[in-house]
């Protein structure tokens, strides 16, 4: 297994000449590199992966050199040591794997057409020119781009562009960065530029497949968020410019480039007439987390990948922040307990799961540290622990002092704790490196003991087996007893009488008010009694956080699955939108107790019309003016209930509607056209109708459209049809490579499709790692298809096929720890099945 050897640490380059000439037709890259630098040893190196160098060249002398596949690098003898100059000249392919210079294809008219970005994070950089491709080595970058210039094409980079000279564009140098924010595109491109109150150029570009009022809100909240972030760090941005470019084939959510950030286009752009609150909130969050970075990240970057979590927690959390800020009527925090708590409670639970913190051995191994679980969301939920302690002046105030430090270096966790620390007076650092350091999570055990006092105790939490290695963390309690300390430091404490608390109190005992801390409560029969007893009083976030934590008691069987069956109906009328999210976590969950077509099935379809009929006729299928956000929020819920229930008049309402739109589906009300597709798919489906759809889904730009026809055609359940699904797989005319993943996950989550989407990954794996194996989503495969088996034979199956793949370098973990997830399942309903399916015939 190849290890990583750190360049920097005997050459420190300081400027770059990166002079690129692209060829579109023959995706080639010629191109011709001069560093200027520090050598403390004359035998250095720099990156390269799939260069062909041809020359190594200092002051016109030819210097030795040597190239390296395997370490990905040129090895070269300079003449002397101390500040040096030297030019590498290369040539290279343009890739088709979405990382490094690569094409991005798209049809404007029915006519193909592309366009030329870039991504280097996380080191890919060194597929396009020759560097010391590490997040420390910061240098200024000096581009000059010539390519083969059509009229009327645009080229963008991070900087603003100095000249043209016989056909080259030479851009201002940049401010020093690393090399994997380094960026730029060309091509056809329509562009709305604004500026800042600070004089800042806030522009939007994108392919003109688009309408141009697709580029309306990203311009609005990418203005505003720069705005409010200036104010919010107390430093000011330091580019002239901020561009956001939506990429047509893009591998990842979006990518914080210095000053030219990269989006999918699901991820930037929208139609202000026919888009969801829920895809609203998704863009703005994209946004304001990359321009977040632009100061975390960009400006003050980590020292090395194993403090990545310094990058993205810190985004996570600050794009909660922001959107607060600029759409206080969203109540966004609530996005954050639907979407980063769970998924970060979840992963979390798994025996094997990294810590936030990483050491990183292997460069494959850098990939695999961005668990969107872990790095981003529990490390944001880290963040939102260490706001609760500091308070927002504390908190700006260390900001203020950490970007004043470090600007235009590099800095480590420790370095955040320090200026953290400094302004709250805290040892923020000793409070935060059990959360760090240290994977998982504890559960409290709130309890009242033989002797009448209510005590708490702290271990670490499992689903499924897990070696307990005795982890204690400090823990930010945020009870509403004050006989509760602030933080947990011990395994147990005693916090007196619990009756005369309940008397001083008058009220019953909870922690983790808020739900902001990272770990979950289990009450015992007194205190969850009590809790249940007053459950109308409390507000959405805590009832959320009372069925959250019960389902995760449930999956780690520390309390019976089948308890959590006549709870639902307590909730089951409740406006908020959080809990009904977290009330269909539940209700969908207990789809792995009933087998396909039994009669436990139908007992639990019967169960989801209960739970969902009052609310579907309250809210009914189509949007309302002025209704409230919780209402739109919590419709998709409803829908996606009274149709799993196969309730006939849902399903003929649908279809109704279905009839109103069938030849204008575009404008169908986003809020509801994925659930009106798909029932027209499984009721009234046929192959003119597949067929249509999948040239709808080809020929619209839209991509909260494309969204809801992914959603809807793989739920076919005719055999002949699952077939074309899966032929598509491989044809990047219809699934985009950067797509496919959600088009597998959709085939795999039908019954009908299951076997025809397993069968496809384990034929087509080696197609699959050679398409998309470089992306750092690619181990998403492993974990999308352990989310959805459950029995024992997939068990043995899946044990089959990944288990000899263990010692592939960035998959490691994941096929252990899935491995993991899957016999936790198994066992659970071993062990539980009986139990739920009788509590589920008892409420029918």
């Amino acid at each position: 297994m190849a290890k990583i050897e750190r360049f920097y640490n005997t050459f420190q380059p300081d400027h770059y000449d990166v002079y690129l000439d692209i060829d579109r037709k023959n995706k080639t890259i010629n191109g011709k590199t001069t560093i200027t630098g520090n050598a403390s040893v004359p035998n250095i190196a720099v990156n390269q992966k799939g260069l062909h160098v041809t020359s190594v060249q200092s002051a016109n002398q030819e210097l030795d050199f040597t190239t390296d596949n395997e370490a990905e690098a040129i090895r070269i003898t300079l003449p002397q040591t101390g500040n040096t100059t030297f030019t590498i000249t290369y040539d290279a392919k343009l890739t088709d794997s979405m990382m490094g210079i690569y094409p991005s294809y798209y049809e404007v008219n029915g006519e193909k057409k592309q366009i030329i970005g870039t991504q280097f994070e996380t080191t890919f950089a060194r597929q396009a020119f020759p560097c010391v491709d590490e997040p420390e080595a910061k240098a200024t970058f000096s581009l000059a781009i010539k390519f083969d210039e059509h009229p009327g094409e645009t080229i963008i980079a991070n900087m603003p562009e100095d000249h043209v000279e016989d056909g080259v564009h030479y851009f201002e140098p940049t401010v020093r960065m690393s090399t994997y924010l380094v960026a730029f595109a060309f091509g056809e491109l329509q562009s709305k530029i604004t500026e800042t109150k600070s004089g800042v150029k806030v522009g939007v570009f994108a392919t003109k497949a688009h309408q141009a009022k697709e580029l309306d809100f990203a311009l609005d909240i990418a203005k505003r968020a720069i705005e409010f972030y200036e104010d919010f760090y107390q430093t000011p941005y330091p580019l002239p410019h901020s561009w956001q470019l939506a990429l047509p084939d893009f591998s990842a959510g979006a990518m914080e480039n210095w000053g030219l950030v990269t989006y999918r286009e699901a991820y930037l752009l929208l139609d202000p007439d026919n888009t969801s609150l829920e895809m609203k909130q998704l863009v703005a969050t994209v946004i304001t987390h990359e321009l977040a970075h632009q100061w975390f990240g960009d400006l003050v970057t980590m020292k090395w990948w194993d403090d990545l979590w310094l990058n993205e927690s810190f985004a996570n959390m600050m794009e909660y922040v922001a959107v607060d800020a600029l759409q206080p009527d969203w109540h966004i925090w609530e996005l954050f307990q639907t979407s980063e708590a769970p998924m970060a409670l979840q992963r979390d639970a798994t025996d094997g799961v990294q810590s936030v913190h990483v050491t990183v051995n292997n460069p494959a191994e850098i990939d695999a540290l961005f668990d969107g679980a872990i790095v981003y969301a529990k490390g944001a939920r880290m963040l939102v622990m260490v706001r609760a302690l500091l308070g927002d002046k504390a908190l700006r105030e260390g900001l203020k002092n950490y970007f004043a430090a470090h600007k235009y270096n590099n800095a480590t966790g420790a370095d955040l704790w320090t200026a953290l620390g400094d302004a709250s007076g805290l040892n923020i650092g000793e409070i935060m490196n059990s959360w760090l350091e240290q994977p998982g999570y504890p559960v409290v055990t709130a309890k009242v003991d033989e002797n009448g006092d209510l005590t708490l105790s702290q271990q670490q939490f499992f689903i499924g087996d897990g070696k307990d290695n005795g982890r204690k963390w400090q823990i930010p309690l945020n009870s509403n007893y004050d006989a509760a300390p602030q933080i947990m430091a011990d395994y147990e404490i005693n916090l007196g009488n619990y009756e005369k608390l309940r008397q001083e109190n008058g009220h019953p005992f909870r922690l983790n008010r808020g739900n902001n801390s990272h770990f979950i409560v289990k009450y015992d029969e007194t205190l969850l009694t009590d809790i249940l007893n007053h459950v109308d009083e409390l507000d959405p976030i805590t009832q959320r956080q009372l069925l959250q934590d019960l389902r995760l008691l449930a999956q780690g069987q520390q309390v019976s699955y089948a308890s959590l069956i006549p709870l639902l109906a307590k909730f089951k009328d409740s406006k908020s939108s959080i809990v009904n999210a977290e009330l269909y976590q539940i209700a969908n969950s207990l789809k792995m107790f009933a087998k396909p077509g039994s009669p436990a099935e139908q007992e639990l379809r019967e169960f989801f019309d209960k739970l969902s009929k009052d609310q579907v006729n309250r809210l009914g299928w189509l949007p309302k003016d002025g209704e409230s956000n919780d209402d739109q929020l919590t419709r998709p819920y409803i829908l996606s209930a009274t149709l799993y229930a196969e309730n006939p008049t849902s399903i003929k309402q649908a279809h109704q509607i279905f009839a109103e739109y069938e030849n204008k589906l575009e404008n169908l009300s986003a809020d509801i056209r994925g659930f009106i597709l798909k029932n027209e798919v499984q009721h009234f489906g046929s192959e003119e109708l597949f067929d249509k759809l999948i040239k709808l889904y080809q020929q619209t730009a839209d991509a909260s459209f494309k969204q809801d026809l992914r959603m809807a055609v793989p739920s076919t359940t005719d055999p002949a049809l699952i077939s074309k699904v899966v032929s598509y797989f491989e044809n990047a005319n219809v699934v985009k490579p950067q797509d496919l993943r959600a088009w597998y996950h959709g085939l795999l989550v039908n019954n009908a499709g299951q076997q025809a989407a397993w069968n496809w990954l384990r034929d087509e794996w080696q197609w699959l790692n050679d398409t998309v194996g470089g992306d750092m989503e690619f181990a998403t495969f492993i974990t999308v298809t352990a989310g959805i088996f459950h029995t024992p034979e997939r068990l043995q199956e899946f044990k089959a096929f990944f288990e000899p793949k263990l010692d592939t370098p960035g998959l490691t973990r994941e096929i252990k720890m899935d491995i993991s997830v899957i016999e936790s399942k198994v066992d659970l309903i071993k062990n539980e099945q009986a139990a739920v399916n009788k509590a589920i015939a008892e409420q029918n």
